[in-house]
């Protein structure tokens, strides 16, 4: 099943070391039951992401958070990309070289191939967030379907939470857990929330 989980700052850092490690283990706990075979994080100035892995496809190089060769890009990942071989092969004839046999690194390569528009070459059931060390910048993405949920919330402050479950984000412990009556209201009408809300 695995599980995703982190948060960015909008500008400056993500504060003291002591609280990232606190946020991303309380994070992690709350999904613990969706990967019990490892776990890893990644942690710069302005990022920090981690996630729970039930081993699946590589299940001795598959771990997670993965890097790009250059540690340029990293990558944590939920689902199963039903074609990543035949993209492995399209990938290799343009240049890229590949450390392990897992669907994780094919997206991160074809993120670097094709930017956005990777995510309409895959074929399968994912949710993924995508980090650029150098650019600073955050791709989430998910299924067409939603098969594998994405959750996420823009935090008064300016910072970005995602995860794979709604506990997760209210494990970070700075989402506002207010009711917005007119979104309950849209939702029963609609079926879904619209924006803004």
């Amino acid at each position: 099943m695995c599980g995703i989980y982190g948060f960015v700052a909008a500008a400056g850092d993500l504060g003291p070391p002591e609280r990232i490690e606190g946020t991303l283990a309380a994070m992690d706990r709350s999904i613990i039951h969706r990967g019990p075979d490892d776990n890893g994080t990644y942690v710069d100035e302005r990022c920090a992401m981690g996630m729970r892995r039930l081993s699946i496809i590589d299940l001795g190089g598959g771990k997670q958070p993965l890097a790009s060769c250059d540690e340029r890009y990293w990558i944590v990942f939920n689902g199963e990309i039903y074609n990543y071989r035949a993209l492995m092969l399209e990938l290799q004839q343009l240049g890229y070289t590949f450390r392990t046999r897992s669907d994780t690194e094919v997206i991160v390569h074809a993120w670097s191939a094709w930017g956005e528009d990777c995510v309409t070459r895959f074929r399968g059931m994912f949710a993924f967030a995508l980090w650029d060390s150098v650019r600073e910048t955050l791709f989430v993405a998910r299924d067409r379907l939603g098969v594998k949920p994405l959750y996420y919330a823009l935090l008064d402050d300016g910072r970005f939470v995602f995860a794979s479950e709604l506990k997760s984000l209210i494990a970070h412990g700075a989402l506002r857990r207010d009711i917005d009556p007119r979104a309950v209201e849209e939702y029963f009408a609609l079926g879904y929330v619209p924006e803004p809300r």
